[in-house]
C-alpha cells in the first residue's frame, strides 16, 4: 500500500513546478545538470526510439541570440543553461516524435525542479527553426523546435502579484475539464 503522506508530497511536488523566465546569475553546477541529463535520458519514448539529442548552451552570446530568434523563447537570454532539443525529425514518425518531445521537456523541468532550479520551455517557429540550426551548427534534417532554460530563479524580479481575490482563478475546476463516460457525462 502506498505510504499517503508520500504521496501527497509527490503530488504537491508536481503541481509546484511553474514557468520560470527570470534567473540569477549563478551556474547550475555539473552535478545538478548530470542529473538532469540522466532523467532526460531515462524518458520513455514511442517504441523506445529515443529520436532526441540535447545540444547544452551557457556561451552568454549564444543564449541571447537564441532568445532573439522567432518564437517564443526571451527567457534564455537570462538562464545560466539553455537546453536545445533536436529531433531526428522523421516525417514517418512526426506524430510520437511531438509526443516523445514534450514528455522529454516536462521530465527535463521536473528534475531540475527536484534541486530547486527554475525552467521554462520555449519554442522556435519559422525562420527561427532555419536561424537556431545555423547558429548551433544542427544538420538540416533534424527537426528543431524546442528549448528549456535553466537557472536559479530571480524572486526579488517577480512583479508583485495582486491578491487572489483581484485575479482570476489559477486552474479550471475538475468539473469544467473532466467528462464521465463521454463528452458531456456528469
Amino acid at each position: 500500500m502506498a505510504d499517503v503522506a508520500r504521496t501527497g508530497e509527490r503530488i504537491a511536488f508536481l503541481r509546484r513546478l511553474r514557468a520560470v523566465r527570470q534567473f540569477r546569475a549563478e551556474p547550475v553546477p555539473p552535478a545538478v545538470v548530470d542529473d538532469v541529463l540522466t532523467a532526460a535520458r531515462w524518458s520513455g519514448s514511442a517504441k523506445n526510439r529515443q529520436p532526441w539529442e540535447l545540444v547544452l548552451v551557457r556561451d552568454r552570446e549564444t543564449l541571447r541570440a537564441l532568445a532573439a530568434a522567432d518564437g517564443s523563447a526571451g527567457h534564455l537570454a537570462g538562464a545560466a543553461l539553455g537546453i536545445v532539443v533536436v529531433m531526428a525529425g522523421d516525417p514517418s514518425q512526426n506524430e510520437q516524435e511531438t509526443f516523445d518531445e514534450g514528455r522529454l521537456s516536462e521530465r527535463i523541468m521536473l528534475a531540475a525542479a527536484a534541486h530547486g532550479v527554475g525552467s521554462c520551455v520555449g519554442w522556435f517557429r519559422g525562420p527561427g527553426r532555419a536561424a537556431v540550426k545555423q547558429l548551433l551548427r544542427i544538420p538540416p534534417e533534424r527537426l528543431v523546435r524546442t528549448a528549456i532554460s535553466l537557472g536559479y530563479p530571480d524572486t526579488g524580479a517577480r512583479p508583485a502579484r495582486p491578491p487572489r481575490s483581484l485575479r482570476s482563478p489559477a486552474r479550471k475546476p475538475l468539473s469544467e475539464m473532466v467528462h464521465q463516460d463521454v463528452y458531456g457525462g456528469t
